[in-house]
């Protein structure tokens, strides 16, 4: 069993650098195949924490939810993503 630990920050807001992610609900995008392949993410407040299924012992980085937003819109709009030309 992994020894709780404090996600790391990767956002360049104010939040704190101690949000406690050894409780979190983590949750698999419905799209993995069910091998350990995958990103996972948590809701934790005002922040969300994301991790590799592959290597759940690892810090998990950290993220406002305006800034996962931004990101996940990004992404479904096409806005972020690969470039196909």
């Amino acid at each position: 069993m992994s020894t709780p630990r404090m996600a790391a920050w990767h956002d360049g807001t104010t939040a704190p650098y101690n949000v406690e992610v050894a409780h979190a609900r983590w949750r698999k995008s419905s799209y993995s195949g069910g091998a350990n392949d995958c990103v996972e993410i948590a809701a934790l407040g005002d922040h969300a924490a994301v991790r590799d299924s592959k290597d759940i012992d690892r810090v998990p980085l950290l993220f406002s939810k305006a800034a996962m937003c931004a990101l996940v819109g990004g992404v479904a709009s096409g806005a972020i993503g690969e470039q196909r030309g």
